[in-house]
């Protein structure tokens, strides 16, 4: 089964990839399954939802997802390309403990085939900027990571897997850091996500980002094997054509990644329930 179950189009602030041409672009790259995840980042983004409708500008989105349209096209292109291939309805969703209750009331208002939970930003600190991180050692950064992403999972349970569980390298000023210095956090983190019948992903941006290794790193992805882990989904985070030209040959190396962890099968999902595939 060859799947990818994170991309983004223009209903993200940060891509301006049409909807359609990615349906194309997968077809032609021999995708039989695809979803489409785009962002939702409450307290630091306009939401309709919220009060605060999205704008655009210059015909791009600037803000959350614009839910009426978003869903509208994606069922659209469900019919006009179910022939060819099928097409998913999910979300990702960038949780803090302080936008819990409208995280809630999203998932609840639009079903969805497929839910990322994701931690972007903590207290509406953002990663990317360097908010988060300004004045705060590494083991402040990384531990602090871990802790809200724990403190979430503890409370959240609308979700179908954690997107990019170990994304603070990414932006981590100082470089690695010691996987042992967070394992403790990361194993309580995994040890919920299993408790719930959730998920982790793999996703394939890290050669993207210039990060060493798989995303999560492959001691997460063995630790969350060994712990009984079962649902695992491969994305790409495509958020423009070259990311998803790229993608196939890096799903490769991240099915051997995933074979080299123990794991024998991958995931898709439909209505909410993960549907395994072998790798």
């Amino acid at each position: 089964m060859q799947a990818d179950y994170h991309l983004h189009t223009n209903y993200s602030e940060d891509s301006t990839y049409p909807m359609e041409d990615a349906v194309k672009e997968a077809i032609a790259l021999g995708y039989e399954e695809i979803c489409f995840t785009d962002h939702v980042d409450y307290g630091v983004m306009d939401d309709a939802d919220s009060g605060k409708p999205p704008k655009y500008a210059d015909g791009h989105l600037r803000g959350n997802v614009d839910y009426p349209r978003y869903f509208e096209e994606i069922a659209r292109l469900q019919e006009k390309y179910k022939d060819e291939i099928r097409i998913r309805q999910g979300l990702e969703l960038g949780v803090q403990c302080c936008t819990l209750e409208e995280n809630t009331r999203l998932v609840e208002k639009w079903p969805m085939d497929f839910v990322i939970l994701s931690i972007h930003q903590i207290d509406n600190l953002e990663f990317w900027d360097g908010g988060f991180q300004k004045g705060k050692s590494q083991r402040e950064i990384n531990r602090g990571y871990y802790e809200e992403l724990l403190r979430v999972v503890r409370a959240y349970k609308h979700y179908s897997v954690l997107g990019h569980l170990d994304l603070i390298r990414r932006y981590d000023p100082y470089g690695d850091y010691p996987f042992e210095d967070v394992q403790d956090l990361v194993e309580e983190i995994l040890k919920q996500v299993i408790a719930d019948g959730k998920g982790i992903e793999i996703n394939t941006s890290s050669k993207r980002y210039k990060i060493n290794g798989s995303t999560p790193d492959e001691k997460i992805l063995k630790l969350y094997h060994d712990l009984g882990g079962t649902i695992i989904t491969i994305g790409s985070d495509s958020h423009c054509k070259a990311h998803l030209d790229d993608a196939p040959k890096l799903q490769l190396i991240a099915r051997e990644q995933l074979k080299k962890a123990g794991f024998t099968h991958h995931c898709t999902f439909e209505n909410g329930e993960p549907v395994f595939h072998s790798l």
